[in-house]
Parts: structure tokens; C-alpha cells; sequence
């Protein structure tokens, strides 16, 4: 049903069932919020929306309160406005002064309604909480005094990702968001995906920096420095410097990594050709022995994390095969280093990677002798873009560079890892060809892309049809897998990736990305699928060398050591 209110003067068409800030939002007037989360049933907590509602003596908010027929509104009336001041004057009342060093600094959304509300000196004065920032977790730094208890990270924490790490501790005037036991998130359920970090407005949650390590790396005269990186990461840099997503944006990123100091560059999707040629392998050896069935996906830290250290029962159905991250720095330091002619212990491998929690994977995943990691440090996507602006490099104008070496050369199915269902849909092409001998009549698997949390298809391999599923944002995770363990429902191999979208939403992207921007990444990747050569893994030359010239066949006990883990429950 449709009726009229009245909008700062102006006759609006709502319908019921509507809130204010729907309304509002349709129109183009822009109220601002904290913790308002597009999505997310409204909680109305920050009150930084409040509108003016002739009736109504109280202001109230636009985010919660449903609009009702001849309702009249003013959005920024003079008290309005005042109201709006007055909640920021006091959320700074006990706010730190460190902005210029803050990780947060010029992309807060404290601070940007701060200078919307022309708040220019301190009025009230509060208590400065004294909290020790919890840099115990490999991936994430929480910096409670800067929390203005928005709660957003606790509604994605629990409704997205499912696992509910943080909460809500104490209360009244000594509320804040902590951990059980004020432990810290390293020994909490916390999954290190950091789509808290995506959703904080403050700079009270940030990926624990590698900046450093890495710049001192690159100006070590005694280290050989080599980088990788993840697919991902082409398909959405460019946003931070005004490039339109494409191919050209590949080369470009080469170049840039190469100014940098970086002696090799690798595509960490070279890679993720031969996690899906192992991957592979073992599906079709526990499918012919109807073992461990489904299989369930291991490209994803915290997905393996949330098995380990929540669903320790469904570690047998996990794949042992490596990430391609931790595959490709054990590829550089047993192969790829000696063919440079360089020492095991002169390599320092750097990845960038659009996830926080390959952070933790990096720290947690030894090589045999226990001591040398086979990815000495990884940044972000973010933490890449702050250095290329660090060192001047001017990435729009730089010359695009090829790859550089043999190991350069990847298939578009490797290239696929970034999105939600792309994993499943390169391994699926190889695993028919390893069934039957054969490609698939069809490579694009139409029912596995979009933005979907959850999505199926039936593929048919020669005589036998096999059921796979996508699930992207781990908290779909759990019903499905409910369904599976009470035998409603029956798949064979079913992809996890924690992120919404899988890694091109991941949490160490650029912050405030919107739908638009996931869309054309996961554009940018499907171009490539459509427009290059190569596009299954089995296919791909360094693959097809490394097998020849270093591995035994895909899935062999010889290849355990080198391309598998073992999965032990909470490996941390």
C-alpha cells in the first residue's frame, strides 16, 4: 500500500512497511549513521540518524522508525543538527588524540561526521579508557579505547560469519566489546577473516601489519626478495588509484611490484592450477571408494580454522591439499629458489593477498624442519596500496611488465579462486577430464556464479551426476552442514569460503566497497575466463612440467609432504 508523507516540505510516495531512512535513502537525502548496516535488521543504538517527526516529541531514528501515512519529517532541521553535534562532541569526549597516527586516519567515519558536524574543539571532557590493545592474533589488532560500540563487528561476527567471537562486555557506562574472559581474540573461536576490520568505523579493529618487515626486506642486500600474489588482487587495486578493472591492470601491478625491488614476481593462481590438479585427484580416489564424502574445500584459512577449532568432526571430509599461497611459497623455497641459484635461507617470500587470515595461515603453516615458513610475510591488498604510495611509485603511468619467469603462466581456472563458486567450478573441469579423459562440453558452470551465499548444480561426468555447492559467508555454512550430517542433503564436493562472495570481499580489501565494486571484480575475473587461452588447470604447461620434471602423478603419496597438510583439531 502506498501513501503520502511529507518530507522537508515536499510531498514523498512510501509504503507501509517502510522505515524513514528507506525512504529517505530513495530520494537521495543522506542521513548519517554509525551503526547502520545495509542488510541488517535496524537497531537505531547510535541515534545518529534522528529525524524530526511533527507529533512526536521525542527525535527519533530514521533507521528503525517505520513511516506512517501523512507523517511529516524534517531530516536536518536546527535540532536536528544540534542533536547530531552533541553525539559526536560525546563519543570524542573519551576518544584517543591520535589521528595522525591511527590506522584509520582520513578513511574514519568518526571523524568524517566530526568534520560534517563542524565539531572544531573538545566541549566535553570524559574518562580515556586505559585498555591494552590485543595484538595477540596473527591477522588482527583490536584497539578497544577507540570503539564507539557501534556494534557492527558483533552482528557480522555472529550473523554473517557465525561464530560470535566478541560481544558485548559489562554494563552501562562501563560497556564495551571484549572477548570471553577478556582473553583476546587469538584464543577465542574468532576465524581471523576480518570482515570486523571491513565493517568498524574506527580504527578500534585493523589487520596486524607486515608493512615493515616487508620494507626492510626489500632494503636487505642479503635477502633475495620474491612476492606472489592472489588473483584477487589485480581484479580490485585499481579502485585505489582510479583505474578501471582489466586485464591491463595484471602487467601494471607486475610493474609496480618490480619498482618496488621485488627480484621475481609470481601469480599465486600458477599455483592454484596445482591445488586443483591434487584436489582433483583426491576426489576422484574417495569418490571411486565412496570415502569421506562430501569433500569439503581447503583454499580457505578460516574456513579450515572454523573446522579445527568449532567442527572438529568434520576434519575427515577436509581436503589435505595446501592453499595455493602456502603451495606457491614451498614451490619458490624447494624449486624455484635453486633454479635462481639462490639459497633457501636468502629467500624472503612476501604475499599479498586479499584476506587477513592468511596472516594466521602463514604463521601456522611450517615447513618440515620447523623453523623456516614457506611465506615469511603477507599484506593485504590495503597494506600493498600504502607502500606503493610510500615508495612514489605512480601506478597509472607506470609500464605494463609481463611475467617474468617460467612459473608465470597460469590457467583462467586458477585465476577463478577469487570468487564464490570459482574454485569449485576450475576443479570441476579437471576433475571431468580426469573421470572421462575428457573436457567438459561446457566450461562456464552458469549455476556456480553471482552473488548468491548458497549455490548448487548437478554436473554430469560420463555415467554418474555429481552434486556440488558453493556457500560463501561462513554462517550459511552451518545449516547446510546440518542438512549433510542428517542426510537431508547429499553432495559430493562442497566449496566453503568464509568471506561473503569469497576473496574479492575479502577482509583485507579496500574498506567500504559496495555492490557495484564486488561486481566489477568479479567481472574483471570472468573476462579473463572468456577471453584466454588456457582455461583448465591440467592444461597449463609449468603444471605440466612440475609434475614431469619434480612430482609424482596428482594425488600421489610422493606429493603428501610437499602439496598437503594434515588437519589437527585448533591448530593455532
Amino acid at each position: 500500500m502506498q501513501f503520502d508523507v511529507e518530507i522537508n516540505n515536499q510531498p514523498v510516495s512510501a509504503k507501509r512497511g517502510e522505515t524513514i531512512k528507506n525512504v529517505l535513502d530513495r530520494i537521495g537525502i543522506r542521513v548519517p549513521t554509525l551503526c547502520y548496516l545495509n542488510g541488517f535488521s535496524p537497531t537505531g543504538g547510535c541515534r545518529m540518524c534522528v529525524v524530526e517527526v511533527d507529533g512526536i516529541s521525542e527525535l527519533v531514528p530514521s533507521c528503525s522508525h517505520p513511516v506512517t501515512e501523512w507523517m511529516k519529517i524534517k531530516t536536518h532541521s536546527p535540532r536536528v543538527l544540534k542533536a547530531r553535534k552533541v553525539l559526536v562532541e560525546l563519543l570524542l569526549a573519551g576518544h584517543p588524540d591520535d589521528c595522525l597516527y591511527c590506522e584509520r586516519n582520513r578513511n574514519c567515519g568518526l571523524q568524517d561526521l566530526a568534520i560534517e558536524m563542524n565539531v572544531r574543539e573538545r566541549k566535553y571532557h570524559g574518562k580515556r579508557q586505559n585498555i591494552q590493545i590485543d595484538r595477540a592474533c596473527q591477522s588482527i589488532e583490536r584497539d578497544p579505547a577507540k570503539c564507539v560500540l557501534c556494534g557492527r563487528c558483533i552482528r557480522v561476527c555472529d550473523e554473517v560469519i557465525g561464530v560470535a567471537a566478541i560481544d558485548v562486555v559489562g554494563r552501562g557506562s562501563e560497556s564495551r566489546i571484549g572477548t570471553s574472559y577478556n582473553k583476546g581474540l587469538n584464543t577465542q573461536t574468532c576465524i581471523k577473516c576480518g570482515q570486523c576490520i571491513m565493517v568498524c568505523p574506527t580504527g578500534a579493529l585493523a589487520e596486524k601489519s607486515a608493512m615493515q618487515a616487508v620494507l626492510d626486506a626489500l632494503s636487505n642486500p642479503l635477502l633475495f626478495p620474491v612476492i606472489q600474489f592472489s588473483p584477487t588482487v589485480p581484479a580490485s587495486i585499481g579502485e585505489d588509484f582510479n583505474i578501471k578493472a582489466s586485464k591491463d591492470i595484471l602487467n601494471l601491478l607486475r610493474a609496480a611490484l618490480k619498482k618496488m625491488g621485488f627480484r621475481q614476481v609470481f601469480d599465486t593462481s600458477m599455483a592454484a592450477d596445482l591445488a586443483i590438479m591434487e584436489e582433483a585427484a583426491e576426489f576422484v580416489e574417495r569418490f571411486g571408494k565412496h570415502d569421506r564424502i562430501p569433500l569439503l574445500t581447503s583454499c580457505c584459512p578460516s574456513w579450515v580454522r572454523y573446522v579445527e577449532a568449532v567442527k572438529p568432526q568434520l576434519l575427515p571430509n577436509l581436503s589435505t591439499t595446501a592453499s595455493p599461497q602456502q603451495m606457491m611459497g614451498r614451490l619458490i623455497k624447494n624449486y624455484i629458489a635453486s633454479s635462481a641459484g639462490q639459497r633457501v635461507e636468502k629467500v624472503f617470500v612476501v604475499s599479498v593477498m586479499p584476506c587477513t587470515a592468511k596472516k594466521y595461515e602463514a604463521d601456522t603453516d611450517r615447513m618440515k624442519d620447523g623453523i623456516s615458513r614457506n611465506v615469511d610475510a603477507v599484506i593485504t591488498t590495503r597494506e600493498l596500496v600504502r607502500i606503493i604510495r610510500l615508495l612514489g611509485i605512480d601506478f597509472g603511468n607506470l609500464e605494463p611488465e609481463p611475467g617474468d619467469t617460467h612459473y608465470g603462466i597460469r590457467s583462467t581456472a586458477g585465476n577463478l579462486f577469487g570468487i564464490s563458486g570459482g574454485h569449485l567450478e576450475g576443479l570441476v573441469r579437471t576433475i571431468h577430464h580426469m573421470m572421462t579423459g575428457q573436457e567438459l562440453s561446457t566450461l562456464k558452470i552458469s549455476e556456480l556464479r553471482g552473488l548468491k551465499g548458497k549455490k548448487e548444480a548437478k554436473i554430469r561426468i560420463g555415467k554418474v551426476t555429481i552434486n556440488v555447492a558453493a556457500v560463501s559467508g561462513l554462517a550459511n555454512v552451518k545449516a547446510l552442514i546440518d542438512d549433510v550430517e542428517a542426510g537431508r542433503e547429499d553432495f559430493n564436493i562442497i566449496e566453503v569460503m568464509a568471506c561473503p562472495n569469497g576473496c574479492i570481499n575479502g577482509g583485507g580489501q579496500k574498506l567500504n566497497a559496495d555492490e557495484k565494486s564486488l561486481k566489477s571484480r568479479m567481472k574483471s575475473i570472468y573476462d579473463i575466463d572468456d577471453e584466454e587461452m588456457i582455461r583448465v588447470a591440467h592444461k597449463n604447461p609449468v603444471i605440466i612440467d612440475l609434475y614431469e620434471r619434480f612430482l609424482a602423478k596428482p594425488g600421489s603419496e610422493g606429493n603428501r609432504e610437499l602439496l598437503h597438510v594434515s588437519r589437527t583439531k585448533e591448530e593455532s
